[in-house]
């Protein structure tokens, strides 16, 4: 019988990025000529990528972003992020506890998010983190990314899990809506990037912090289920 899976989102669920992905998005932007800016200017985009960043830094400084643009940019910001981890990323409160108490009673860990895998596995490296996940798996893992169920579908069975006994952990409308799409089990932290209360977004739960995780909790949802 599959053992059950607990698959984490990464940035703004498992650990703090916004820092590092700001400070990585300034150094490319300032080569453009335009001037830095902060998290408070991005807010939720932070959560949806380097594109994303740029387009909006482009847009709040006036400045037109051709394909090319965003090609070198694209680059500079990954190069930057990639030399400069795990930087000043931390895993949020609880977490490695939390961590702990799902591996001992033989639950399966994975990583589901759609920043690159080289990405995601070298900030995990960076953090000691790697070993305690199954599988970790990124936006070009597969041919298909989050809200896709099988992005989700697909890193549980290479965890070696079940979907009927898998839960999705996340912090926005794109975690939910896999979850949603593969039909496994939802559960939203407020704490993260979203750009709207995390309880609009439909989870099965929402967990206010990770002191709150346990195994109970997670039977809890299956039974409901």
């Amino acid at each position: 019988m599959s053992a059950p899976v607990v698959v984490f989102d990464l940035d703004g669920t498992l650990v703090d990025t916004a820092p590092d992905l700001v400070a990585s998005l300034n150094h490319a932007v300032v080569q453009a000529g335009l001037q830095p800016v902060t998290y408070h200017d991005l807010t939720h985009l932070v959560g949806h990528g380097a594109k994303a960043m740029i387009e909006r830094t482009f847009t709040l400084r006036g400045k037109e972003l051709s394909a090319t643009d965003l090609d070198w940019q694209m680059k500079e910001f990954v190069d930057f992020y990639h030399g400069s981890m795990p930087g000043e990323s931390f895993p949020y409160p609880g977490v490695i506890d939390a961590m702990d108490r799902l591996s001992s009673a033989g639950y399966l860990l994975a990583v589901c998010t759609n920043k690159l895998e080289m990405l995601a596995r070298s900030l995990l490296d960076g953090l000691g983190l790697t070993a305690r996940f199954a599988a970790i798996t990124g936006g070009d893992t597969f041919d298909v990314r989050k809200p896709d169920a099988q992005h989700l579908l697909s890193t549980i069975r290479l965890a070696g899990g079940d979907p009927r006994k898998s839960v999705m952990i996340g912090d926005s409308l794109n975690d939910m809506l896999v979850a949603r799409n593969a039909d496994v089990r939802s559960i939203a932290v407020p704490f993260g990037y979203s750009d709207v209360p995390v309880e609009s977004l439909r989870p099965d739960l929402v967990m206010h912090h990770f002191d709150e995780l346990t195994v109970d909790l997670i039977e809890g949802l299956f039974v409901r289920a």
